[in-house]
């Protein structure tokens, strides 16, 4: 199945629903209406909600306040996750008169797994899964450098991962030096994976690591079951993803209140 709507249909049916209905150990799930908050003790928190909240105006207005207001109260910022064919469309407007900040912007690609397992090999490169504290700095460092800016914030994040059987945190090395990682996150009780976190060192760009690190995780999606494959694509990866077959099921965007 590659038609762009019935991929909607599954991933609106399994995958976006997940952050709330399979939280991580530590998350506490709070339900406001038709939307749902999720907060970590140390971690910044989340809210979303299905395609059609069936709320508008002011009722919506008083249901965004009180999630920033929940947030303000904890000290912590929130991120409001919004899907470009949800309703209301007014969404993201009230979203930013309540002082949220529009924070990025992606589109989300679904493929099948099993047509991205095609091997790819390259000169040079070893693929391993791994969980170790070291490499996970490593790999933090690595990304820092190949984003341009500093994203060490991600190091507590990925090592509280490390004990989730659901996340397969993949790197790329060359004589043991870490060019590349990405991640796969297996959505329990779904067909759905998730592809996170891809960087790559400037110097080994072009070379077919993406690829690579796409069709190592498909073939570990496709083990643990999975039949889909989620990307939130930048506009860097959503040409290479479209290429390789994955097809674009609609936008993404994250609005942040930071008290």
């Amino acid at each position: 199945m590659t038609d762009a709507a019935a991929l909607l249909r599954a991933f609106d049916d399994q995958a976006r629903s997940a952050e709330w209905t399979f939280p991580d150990p530590d998350a506490q799930v709070d339900r406001d209406g038709p939307v749902f908050r999720v907060s970590w003790p140390r971690r910044r928190g989340f809210v979303a909600g299905p395609p059609h909240l069936g709320v508008a105006g002011t009722e919506l207005d008083e249901i965004i306040a009180r999630q920033r207001d929940f947030f303000t109260a904890r000290d912590q910022s929130v991120e409001w996750k919004t899907w470009g064919h949800d309703t209301p469309a007014e969404l993201p407007e009230r979203l930013l008169a309540a002082g949220f900040v529009h924070d990025s912007a992606e589109t989300v690609v679904v493929g099948l797994a099993e047509e991205m397992v095609a091997p790819v090999h390259v000169d040079g490169i070893v693929l391993r899964e791994t969980r170790d504290e070291a490499d996970i700095h490593r790999l933090v460092a690595a990304s820092s450098e190949a984003f341009g800016k500093d994203v060490s914030f991600m190091a507590p994040f990925l090592l509280d991962k490390t004990d989730d059987p659901n996340t397969v945190i993949v790197v790329a090395e060359a004589d043991g030096q870490v060019v590349s990682s990405a991640r796969l996150e297996i959505v329990a009780g779904t067909e759905f994976a998730g592809l996170w976190g891809g960087s790559t060192l400037a110097e080994w760009r072009g070379r077919g690591i993406y690829r690579a690190l796409i069709a190592y995780r498909a073939e570990v999606a496709l083990r643990r079951g999975a039949k889909y494959l989620q990307v939130d694509a930048s506009e860097d990866s959503r040409p290479i993803l479209e290429r390789l077959g994955f097809v674009k099921v609609t936008t993404t965007a994250g609005y942040v209140w930071k008290p």
